[in-house]
């Protein structure tokens, strides 16, 4: 017997310090007690954003102002299936008051949460708010190139980067027949490493690198080959990241329970003269069913953050763009 399915608005309300509003379920109501995002059922007729606004109206008495797509997701419960589609609701009219007698906190997703337990659909986004929004590539060269560099990233670091990506592809195939080279590009991953940690910043290397150097970083990013060949890979200490252009590269990405992608290019870049960018749209489609975070990359940076928020993006990531 198929389980029913259901189709959830979910209000992600954030304050500009990045706390997130949990509400307590109440008793007379499935899974009494446990914590949970603000939302409710989508009934026939109603886009998403309609019927996160009118959930979040009954059900807290706030007016939404401000709100985005953000990731949707699917979980099945013992008797359900629920299809969430999380929106972040950055600006609101009223102070959001329990109209269903449910208790109401705000708590900080960086920190170990103060109340509990929480919905097992809840712990996921819980996570995703503890991403960056901004994502650096790296793009030394050599090591001739390597003081400049890290002057950038420390930089970087200081307005706000949380995540770095070590992406040496040109540098590595050297250093296969160099080994000279291969120790400066290790000491080089060293170097970045290290001034994300005393940020701290987390620190992802890209596949192309030696898998020996993986346990040191905080995840390890996949390149689209890697996830349409299903590459046999050890598990990754921390995060497991992909880049994806098309369905079938972030469909193969989903099977392998990334914890984010990289979509793009979305405009046009240096990097890929000539190119046809995928443009706003389509990138939009693709990151609807990613069923996980999506950084928008290409044309992309600081500058182009809300833009991409406003498509269902999590965050952007960039190589060259001003800081």
């Amino acid at each position: 017997m198929s389980k029913p399915v259901i189709k959830v608005a979910v209000g992600v309300i954030l304050q500009p310090d990045g706390r997130v509003l949990l509400g307590q379920r109440p008793e007379g109501k499935p899974w009494p007690s446990w914590w949970e995002l603000p939302g409710g059922k989508i009934e026939p007729g109603e886009s998403v954003r309609e019927a996160l606004v009118r959930e979040l109206d009954e059900e807290l008495g706030i007016r939404v102002t401000e709100c985005f797509p953000w990731v949707n997701y699917v979980h099945e419960y013992p008797k359900t299936i629920v299809h969430l589609a999380f929106w972040k609701v950055t600006r609101w009219e009223g102070e959001p008051r329990g109209l269903e007698n449910q208790a109401l906190a705000w708590t900080q997703p960086q920190a170990p949460l103060e109340v509990g337990p929480v919905l097992p659909a809840t712990e996921p986004p819980l996570r995703w708010l503890t991403f960056s929004s901004l994502y650096l590539v790296s793009h030394i060269g050599s090591a001739k190139g390597l003081d400049a560099w890290l002057q950038r990233l420390d930089t970087a670091l200081q307005r706000g980067v949380g995540f770095v990506q070590f992406r040496e592809p040109e540098w590595q195939q050297r250093a296969h027949q160099d080994a000279a080279e291969m120790q400066e590009l290790e000491a080089a991953f060293k170097a970045v490493l290290e001034r994300c940690h005393l940020a701290g910043a987390r620190c992802l290397i890209n596949a192309v690198h030696p898998e020996s150097w993986w346990p040191r970083a905080d995840g390890v990013h996949l390149r689209s080959s890697d996830v349409l060949l299903h590459r046999a890979l050890p598990q990754p200490r921390g995060l497991l990241a992909a880049s994806v252009h098309n369905e079938a590269e972030r469909d193969a990405a989903r099977d392998l329970n990334v914890d984010f992608m990289v979509v793009g290019h979305v405009l046009p870049t240096p990097s890929h003269p000539g190119a046809e960018p995928l443009g706003w749209e389509r990138f939009q489609v693709l990151a609807e069913g990613a069923g996980c975070p999506v950084y928008a990359i290409g044309g992309q940076g600081p500058h182009t953050l809300r833009t991409a928020r406003e498509h269902g993006a999590h965050g952007v990531a960039f190589v060259r763009a001003e800081l």
